[in-house]
């Protein structure tokens, strides 16, 4: 007598869609104001089972060459070997280890920054928008998430004190996230 195995559950790829998705952070600048940038340069997969979030895997890559903070001196410095080094180093990942689904739409991505090749864990705070289908035949999904993390965990130490007391650049990163993904392909 052959014993049935248990379903196996449906696996779905979501590309995401660098068009319609924001990475952006914000810095303190002189201490008391806020430089904010994005990078363009977006890409990566989200894999599910039965589209269940808590189950997800999720990989990110992000062309540090990209960083755009509308000024053009301030981004040729913020590539350079001071801060992302884009030349040795020309991708920031992120690749998640767990989710921690709260079952009200917010859930927890934990996982691996890794930035100038230095991997740390972090946590982002996320929000299920939902999903549906565009005028255009594609089945989407959409999430936002928040995070913080500290910049010379990375390698990114260069700064200047100033005469006031404080420094040119705050240490703590804040990152901000607007994600659309694309269902690819069910297996």
């Amino acid at each position: 007598m052959a014993i049935a195995e248990a379903p196996r559950g449906v696996k779905t790829t979501w590309k995401i869609d660098p068009s319609h998705s924001l990475v952006e952070f914000a810095v303190k600048h002189m201490m008391i104001s806020t430089v904010k940038g994005r990078f363009e340069g977006v890409s990566g997969t989200i894999e599910t089972i039965d589209e269940n979030i808590g189950d997800a895997s999720i990989d990110v890559e992000i062309d540090a060459a990209t960083i755009d903070t509308r000024a053009a001196q301030r981004d040729a410095h913020l590539k350079s070997a001071d801060f992302l080094d884009v030349e040795r180093f020309p991708k920031i990942t992120f690749k998640s280890t767990r989710i921690e689904d709260h079952g009200d739409g917010t859930f927890d991505v934990i996982g691996e920054l890794t930035i100038r090749e230095v991997s740390k864990e972090l946590t982002l705070h996320c929000t299920d928008n939902g999903r549906g289908n565009t005028p255009f035949g594609t089945y989407i999904a959409a999430f936002t998430g928040e995070t913080s993390f500290n910049r010379h965990d990375f390698g990114a130490k260069w700064n200047v004190a100033l005469e006031t007391g404080g420094f040119l650049v705050g240490d703590e990163v804040k990152v901000s996230l607007e994600i659309e993904a694309v269902k690819e392909q069910a297996s």
